[in-house]
């Protein structure tokens, strides 16, 4: 009888598996993960302080240019003024005029910065303005639908 205990327990299969198998896979596949998740921040750290060192990069340059336009823009005034100057036989009529072409030059950028603001604030064509209007007036008739389908019948709301 003893002996047929003994082979009845080498051959019945375990009833409950092993959970250290298991606990090990998830920690293993946790490890992973960390990992893998670590290098992307580790990534995009990266990518952030390359972006903020090239916004910084980007705004010197602006600055430099502008400097450098207004400078140019400086000489050339002047060689206009001295070319005036000799042109005209006196430096109060070449600074008169300079000042006169640079009012013109004023008044003509504010009329095409206030005409792409006109721009900015209107369709393109008569059709997207009607087509816009359309669409509203049709959005507007829905909501007015959906109140009156959502509002039981008799109360007044």
């Amino acid at each position: 009888m003893h002996e047929q205990g003994e082979a009845t327990r080498e051959t019945a299969p375990d009833s409950a598996p092993s959970s250290s198998g298991l606990v090990d896979e998830i920690t293993r596949l946790g490890a992973a993960l960390k990992r893998l998740f670590g290098a992307q921040k580790d990534l995009l750290a990266a990518e952030l302080g390359l972006a903020r060192s090239a916004v910084s990069w980007m705004l010197l340059a602006g600055l430099a240019a502008t400097v450098a336009g207004v400078g140019f823009g400086l000489t050339v005034l002047g060689l206009l003024g001295v070319l005036l100057a000799q042109w005209l036989g006196s430096w109060v009529w070449a600074l008169l005029v300079l000042a006169v072409l640079q009012l013109l030059f004023l008044f003509a950028a504010l009329l095409l910065f206030r005409r792409c603001m006109h721009w900015m604030t209107l369709p393109a064509t008569r059709g997207q303005w009607g087509a816009m209007m359309r669409a509203g007036a049709r959005r507007i008739e829905a909501e007015v639908a959906d109140e009156q389908a959502a509002s039981p019948p008799g109360e007044e709301g």
